[in-house]
């Protein structure tokens, strides 16, 4: 891979295919034969991640022109002091662009983003056995935040408690 320069934008309705793409590899990174298809993946995006209503949005980080990694974010209300809180989904680069300063590229461009848009916060989370992902976070100066607990609904759990009254 190159080593040129890094650049981020926010993605439009226009990088379907490419947010389509990264999503699909990341999704197999994560969950190999478990991922959705490629096909599967583009209808998702076109429509639900690339529409008006989706409430994400992505930054796209690219290299010649070539997308070799994405952030997710939303921001989220209300945080202290009246400001936002910049949450992100998932930071993912392709496997050939890690190690080269795409993710730095990505989380630097999000607090850009954050500042511009008035946030206090940006926060994230990450798998307790993801450590290169904290290696990275804590090299880049986050702090760990401990004073929150992490809870989920999946699966059958979430269906069987949207269904009780």
């Amino acid at each position: 891979m190159s080593e040129g320069t890094i650049t981020c934008r926010i993605a439009t309705a226009a990088d379907h295919a490419a947010v389509a793409e990264l999503f699909y590899r990341c999704d197999l990174h994560y969950w190999g034969d478990k991922a959705p298809t490629a096909e599967a993946m583009a209808a998702h995006v076109r429509d639900h991640v690339l529409t008006e209503t989706a409430n994400v949005e992505i930054v796209l980080a690219e290299r010649e022109g070539a997308a070799i990694g994405f952030a997710s974010f939303a921001v989220l209300y209300p945080a202290p002091d009246l400001g936002g809180a910049l949450f992100l989904k998932d930071l993912f680069t392709l496997e050939e662009a890690r190690g080269k300063g795409v993710g730095l590229t990505l989380m630097r461009e999000l607090a850009r983003i954050a500042v511009a848009r008035g946030c206090v916060r940006f926060d994230w989370t990450a798998e307790d056995y993801n450590p290169r992902a904290m290696e990275f976070y804590e090299r880049i100066g986050a702090r760990r935040a401990t004073e929150k607990v992490y809870y989920r609904f999946d699966g059958d759990a979430l269906r069987h408690f949207a269904e009780k009254d």
